[in-house]
């Protein structure tokens, strides 16, 4: 009989590269295929936001299984109006479109961008990360993963990340919109200048182009706040959510402010926005919404913690360069029983779930200097 990895190498196609099998979690633990117990500081990417199974969300999914699995777009669906309800209200935006991920909330303002401003070409940053499909691809930065799919058929800029300079002699007439993370997440957690928000608006203001936030890594509470663009002033036109959405049941959305939407016909999905999504997502964001006063002290925790590797902080986004020790850290702390995860050049992101106590904290960072100490 063949191992799970053998099955996995004879019939998935090789695009990631993994060490482990994770068959169970529970609140901020996992155990893999041999019964060994981690601390875990990754959360799917950012994306178990109210823990492994939160008993909560579990019991939602499940009634709502019961009761109604799929129902087409073409009629009301349960829980969808609800959710988009506390999404505009926590944002301060207006209106609400559902997808199913990340990449297809940017798909949809990028749409929605074009199809609004009567514009085709749009502005992002250096190591700005927003997607692996066509759309979102064309506005990622990092060339390994988007120059062997060009033409993408969307023109796109890439100034340096930060520069509102650059950003200004990037942004023309054609520009549709621009298209930023208010904190760099797959680049490790690259905080901007208290100015770049604010300035990213006053540009687009000035070319009358659209602001698209992607707050799919930084949303959902996990800086603090509920978006990171409310650590500014600025409201932005678009902002994508995704990962924390639904406690690891696959949605995304976007969210446009008063007056920008698509009209029928415009877009559209399948799966979009359905019944066991929102039963998710409605619960999560309770729980959320409970959690929400408490992020930034336990992000102090980790700052405290961590001071020996000046991190980068911010809520429970949390981010430190070692260079090529990196790698060599993230497997000395699975070894102690605690994930990690190496992000681009040299960085080390820590994004657990929200629910991750002071205790767990203390021990998470006391075992990562202890493998900083061996390296």
């Amino acid at each position: 009989m063949s191992t799970y990895k053998e099955l996995d190498a004879k019939y998935y196609m090789p695009c990631f590269g993994r060490s482990m099998e994770i068959v169970k979690g529970e609140g901020c633990n996992v155990w893999d295929d041999n019964g060994k117990k981690y601390l875990d500081l990754v959360a799917g990417i950012a994306v178990c936001s109210t823990g492994h199974c939160h008993p909560q969300v579990v019991d939602a999914i499940c009634r709502q299984a019961h009761e109604l699995i799929h129902c087409s777009n073409l009629y009301y669906i349960p829980g969808q109006a609800e959710l988009a309800e506390k999404l505009s209200k926590a944002s301060g935006m207006g209106k609400v479109f559902f997808g199913n991920s990340g990449a297809e909330a940017i798909d949809a303002a990028l749409k929605l961008a074009k199809v609004r401003s009567g514009r085709k070409n749009f502005v992002s940053f250096n190591h700005d990360f927003h997607g692996r499909t066509i759309g979102s691809l064309a506005v990622t930065h990092k060339p390994q993963i988007r120059e062997p799919f060009e033409p993408l058929g969307i023109h796109c800029d890439f100034p340096d990340y930060g520069d509102l300079e650059g950003l200004k002699a990037a942004v023309n007439k054609d520009t549709a919109a621009v298209v930023f993370e208010p904190i760099q997440g797959e680049t490790g957690i690259i905080i901007p200048p208290e100015d770049f928000l604010p300035g990213i608006r006053d540009i687009c203001d000035d070319a009358r182009a659209l602001m698209i936030c992607d707050e799919v890594q930084s949303g959902m509470g996990r800086t603090g706040k509920w978006f990171a663009f409310q650590h500014s002033k600025v409201q932005p036109d678009i902002i994508s959510i995704a990962k924390g959405i639904a406690s690891g049941v696959p949605m995304g959305a976007i969210i446009a402010r008063e007056g920008l939407e698509f009209t029928k016909g415009e877009h559209g999905s399948t799966f979009a926005g359905g019944p066991i999504a929102c039963a998710a997502g409605n619960v999560t964001f309770g729980i959320i919404e409970q959690l929400l006063p408490g992020i930034a002290a336990k992000g102090e925790l980790f700052r405290k913690g961590l001071a020996a590797f000046n991190p980068r902080v911010r809520g429970l986004m949390v981010g430190f360069t070692l260079g090529e020790a990196a790698p060599k850290l993230a497997e000395l702390c699975m070894e102690k029983g605690v994930l990690i995860n190496v992000a681009g050049d040299g960085n080390i992101r820590i994004v657990p779930p929200l629910t991750i106590s002071a205790d767990e904290i203390n021990y998470a960072v006391g075992v990562i200097n202890e493998a900083a100490g061996q390296i």
